[in-house]
């Protein structure tokens, strides 16, 4: 076989470098300002007005600054001529814990309205010290300047439009919990749009929430026409298998109510921290989210929303030549022709002579060892970063500040191994020859997420394009084209370079090896270009090169920064019983400002509760504190007789204090019922010391346990009240963090808690 020039490969690497950027680079708007947006137009501008407002400082369910942001929302929302109204009620969520949300709602009538449209934010932040601008500052904005821009037009819809900007959403999806099971305009809902976030930056993946088939929502989805789609049915088949949390999912589970996420996932750092700040989110994902909002906005307050719901499904994906979509019907015709095809190139390339058993036997060998070795390796380098750098383990989200480098640093390290092996293995083999093996694992996917992963099964178009791209090879054996086969393999790069960041920014760094597993399966199905080139040898040791660039620039920031803070804990204990405190802590390695107060690491924490936390952590170090005169909660036995041979008592826990959150523990397993303020949990934790309840105060109010159990049962709770103003606190000097540290989420932190320990 003759082999294309040296320019006409070097502008196929440049053509294939160019499809990756613009894999990235076009899914979402990238303008850095805005000029003068007519009032019926979204303005990215006026929406970070609100969430300026809205993210000055933590808002959590309980705190004054709560009260706040609910008020600067309901004065928008009359603003634009609405009238919002308040729901509140006590919900007990799935998790065990139970709060007061205080759910924003407004709604725009609509002229014949055949379902209402409803629009979804929340507008509490995380406990309990997260900004929120992003998580959701960035919904409730949208739907702001949305609605707005909406009104402005002067036309009345057809459907009613409802807002429903949620509360306690981070505590357990209670506002979308107590509006879907206890408001009578959820029975009119027919569709929900709601926007989240789980980062501060990148594109808005749309994710969608349905009981049934997804053909009629992708359809009209792509009716309505936005400018920068972006999802795909892989994420919606992976989505449906795990346990979902937002907002949306209470709407699908409770109200059989269906519906569309937009939520941006980039800079996941960032989530439920202090950095969640307006400062660092993005302006462009802002936008993003408003290119999502109107556009549906418009489309779905006309549609009739009883006809969204179907049996069908659809795949769908998308790319820089925007969303595709074809039915689930066609998988297995399309697998059974990837099969077809396979097996004719084969006869075609041995009837040609371009085939041969020894060639196809050889062209396995440099993709297993490029496959082996470069997830080996990225595997082995990951274990070895993490030894080297072992403050990675602080940060609990699984993706360090500096992430995105090391993606880049084991993608130029794949590509590497990947070249050199085929430099090495494949020298004298063709690419035809060279391509088989890649397209037989390739074949081996496709027929898996065929059988097991429906969703998944775009990537056969890739696969099909690599099988024609072999049929030219073996077809124009004297004269193959570089440029032609790389404009074949481009709707690869499109579909499947983007996952090389989804997949470990959306699961974490701990799945980095996907990284070098996709980077191979790629290079393999692209064989028939790259197969042409002549220097793999110097294509791989430009990309170690690369490599070890990247390595360093992740070293420069590897350390912690006053923009790259070192996350830390800090928990004063009270046990009322023993009359002795202790300091607590979650950090794995102390620094300076907790040693102030733990200052010898031998002494682990060996509390045998674990508080409520996304990553059940419970304290690593204690240390022996001074005893607060902290004002201990009041237990009022209101009940406590015997009847039906069942005793059933009653206790009211009252704070003397200003307190966020009580949990109670205890032996769920010498319960027969129990009831939290009125609400019944319907399936009692059985197992000792299991966490039997969180409890999120708002107003100060009281816990009521309401139980009953065996006259015989012995029943013990144990009570951790707890205050969020450790900092504050004029019982205590704790001093300021210094600026390269933020107090660490997803953790009860910063608290002075009371233990007390009450028994019947």
């Amino acid at each position: 076989m003759n082999t294309p020039k040296a320019r006409f490969t070097f502008l196929s690497f440049l053509l294939i470098a160019l499809a990756v950027y613009l894999s990235f680079y076009s899914v979402m708007p990238q303008e850095t300002t805005e000029g003068k947006v007519p009032k019926t137009e979204f303005s990215t501008v006026r929406a970070f007005a609100h969430v300026n407002e809205i993210a000055k400082e933590p808002h959590y369910v309980g705190s004054k600054a709560h009260e706040t942001v609910r008020n600067y929302i309901i004065a928008e929302l009359k603003k634009l001529g609405l009238e919002p109204i308040i729901q509140e009620g006590f919900t007990l969520d799935n998790w065990g814990n139970i709060s007061k949300p205080k759910n924003i709602i407004a709604q725009i009538k609509g002229k014949n309205s055949t379902k209402a449209l409803l629009l979804l934010s929340h507008y509490d932040s995380d406990p309990h010290s997260a900004v929120g601008a992003s998580d959701a500052a960035s919904g409730v904005a949208t739907i702001l300047e949305g609605t707005r821009a909406f009104l402005a037009k002067s036309e009345q819809p057809e459907n009613d439009i409802i807002l429903l900007i949620s509360d306690g959403e981070e505590l357990g999806l209670n506002g979308a919990e107590l509006f879907v099971n206890e408001h009578p305009w959820a029975k009119d809902v027919g569709l929900v749009l709601n926007f989240e976030a789980r980062g501060s930056g990148g594109p808005s993946i749309m994710l969608l929430e349905t009981n049934n088939g997804n053909a009629k929502l992708i359809k009209a989805f792509q009716n309505a026409d936005t400018k920068y789609p972006v999802g795909n049915s892989l994420a919606y088949s992976i989505y449906k298998m795990l346990p979902n949390d937002t907002d949306l999912t209470v709407f699908r589970e409770d109200g059989n109510i269906q519906g569309f996420n937009f939520a941006f996932i980039d800079d996941h750092f960032d989530y439920h921290t202090e950095n969640d700040t307006p400062e660092n989110l993005d302006f462009n994902t802002l936008t993003h989210q408003g290119s999502y909002l109107m556009p549906l906005l418009d489309y779905f307050s006309k549609q009739d929303l009883t006809q969204m719901t179907s049996a069908d499904d659809l795949i769908y994906f998308n790319t820089p030549f925007g969303f595709h979509t074809y039915p689930f019907s066609w998988i297995l015709p399309m697998l059974l022709l990837i099969v077809l095809l396979f097996i004719g190139v084969l006869i075609y390339g041995f009837k040609e002579k371009m085939l041969s058993g020894n060639g196809i036997m050889f062209g396995f060998i440099p993709f297993l060892v490029a496959l082996i070795v470069s997830c080996a390796a990225t595997v082995l380098g990951w274990m070895f970063i993490n030894w080297i750098y072992p403050n990675y383990a602080e940060i609990q989200h699984g993706f360090t500040y500096n992430g995105y480098t090391y993606i880049f640093l084991f993608a130029f390290l794949s590509l590497g191994i990947t070249f050199y092996s085929y430099h090495k293995f494949g020298k004298k083999i063709t690419p035809a020859n060279l391509t088989i093996a890649p397209l037989f694992f390739w074949i081996v996917i496709t027929a898996l997420a065929a059988f097991y992963l429906d969703g998944a099964s775009f990537i056969s178009i890739p696969v099909l394009l690599s099988l024609v791209s072999v049929f030219f090879l073996i077809k124009q054996q004297k004269k193959p084209s570089a440029l032609f086969l790389t404009i074949l393999a481009i709707p690869a790069v499109f579909i499947l370079v983007p996952f090389l960041k989804l997949f470990p920014v959306g699961l974490g760094l701990k799945i980095i090896a996907v990284v070098a597993l996709l980077i191979v399966l790629l290079i393999g199905l692209l064989m028939p270009v790259f197969g042409l080139y002549k220097r793999k040898k110097w294509t791989a040791y430009l990309f170690f090169l690369m490599a070890i660039v990247t390595f360093f620039i992740a070293h420069a920031k590897s350390d912690f920064s006053e923009t790259r803070q070192k996350p830390n804990s800090l928990v004063y204990v009270l046990d009322a019983d023993k009359n002795t405190a202790n300091w607590n802590t979650y950090d794995g390695i102390l620094d300076d400002w907790t040693k102030n107060y733990i200052k010898d690491e031998s002494m682990t924490a060996n509390a045998k509760e674990i508080m409520d936390s996304k990553y059940k952590g419970g304290f690593t170090y204690s240390q022996t504190a001074p005893v607060k005169s902290i004002p201990l909660p009041l237990f009022e036995t209101t009940k406590d007789t015997i009847y039906n041979t069942i005793r059933h008592i009653d206790v009211t826990i009252i704070p003397q204090r200003n307190v966020n959150r009580i949990e109670v523990f205890g032996d769920g397993k010498r319960l027969e019922t129990l009831q939290i303020n009125g609400i019944m949990v319907e399936k009692i934790p059985n197992k000792r010391s299991k966490r039997l309840v969180t409890y999120y105060v708002s107003d100060n109010e009281p816990l009521v346990l309401s139980f009953t159990a065996k006259p015989t049962e012995r029943i013990e709770f144990i009570i951790y009240e707890a205050s969020f103003d450790l900092l504050e606190n004029p019982l205590f000097s704790v001093p300021a963090r210094a600026k390269n540290m933020m107090p660490r989420p997803f953790v009860l932190n910063d608290a002075v808690l009371v233990k007390k320990t009450i028994q019947f």
